[in-house]
């Protein structure tokens, strides 16, 4: 019965490739900073760093390689730029593929942390407008209340009333802890090329673990 199950969905390395938007929003960078400050191989120096485990300070570093002093301005605008960005992202196939197929009996949300700009920017890209509802972006409502707060799950148990409620996501350390408190059902999406790929968390553990989203219509069967 439509209603009777809501499956809910993160959206990075759930239902795409986040390294893919990442490479997207450096090339979205690199044209800026040929343009800007005539820096022509710098999303090729991004990329390198990011492949090499590098995190949090990548444009001040490549600035400086590139001769650039990484002012607060700059870096500031760099920042902009990568999060404002239209992505070049596609659900992956078998998100694709389980999305369609669950969609007949069960009804589809979403609860996704990360910058406003950035995420809104992905959901259109992946057209999960037309897939899913509510679309929660916690960073809409502040900071304070991206995962593990519960809040956004609650918005999406009043927006959508149901039996069940089974949220799909990645990282153990933010993402079960709430929807396990209120009685949600968890599956962890580890994909091979995930970027929380070995990320483990003792104290929470999802109910069911699955490679990619091949599976879901099994496990929703089974509910």
């Amino acid at each position: 019965m439509k209603g009777g199950i809501c499956a809910v969905f993160d959206i990075d390395d759930t239902l795409y490739l986040e390294r893919d938007y990442v490479r997207s929003g450096f090339e979205a960078v690199g044209r800026w900073a040929a343009k800007r400050i005539h820096v022509q191989d710098f999303a090729e120096r991004c990329w390198r760093r990011f492949g090499a485990g590098r995190r949090g300070s990548i444009f001040d570093e490549v600035l400086r390689e590139s001769g650039r002093q990484p002012a607060p301005e700059l870096i500031s605008a760099l920042v902009e730029v990568y999060r404002t960005h239209t992505p070049s992202i596609a659900l992956a196939a078998d998100a694709s593929e389980a999305l369609s197929e669950i969609s007949h009996n069960v009804s589809i949300a979403v609860v996704s942390d990360g910058p406003g700009a950035s995420q809104s920017r992905k959901v259109e890209a992946l057209g999960l407008e037309s897939l899913a509802a509510p679309i929660v972006l916690t960073e809409l409502y502040g900071s304070e209340f991206r995962k593990p707060h519960p809040r956004a799950f609650e918005q999406v148990m009043h927006c959508r009333p149901a039996s069940v409620y089974l949220y799909v996501a990645d990282n153990p350390v933010k993402d079960f802890a709430a929807p396990r408190q209120l009685g949600w059902v968890t599956v962890r999406v580890r994909r091979p090329c995930g970027l929380q790929y070995a990320v483990e968390n003792a104290e929470v553990t999802p109910d069911c673990e699955m490679a990619d989203c091949s599976r879901l219509p099994e496990v929703v069967a089974q509910m």
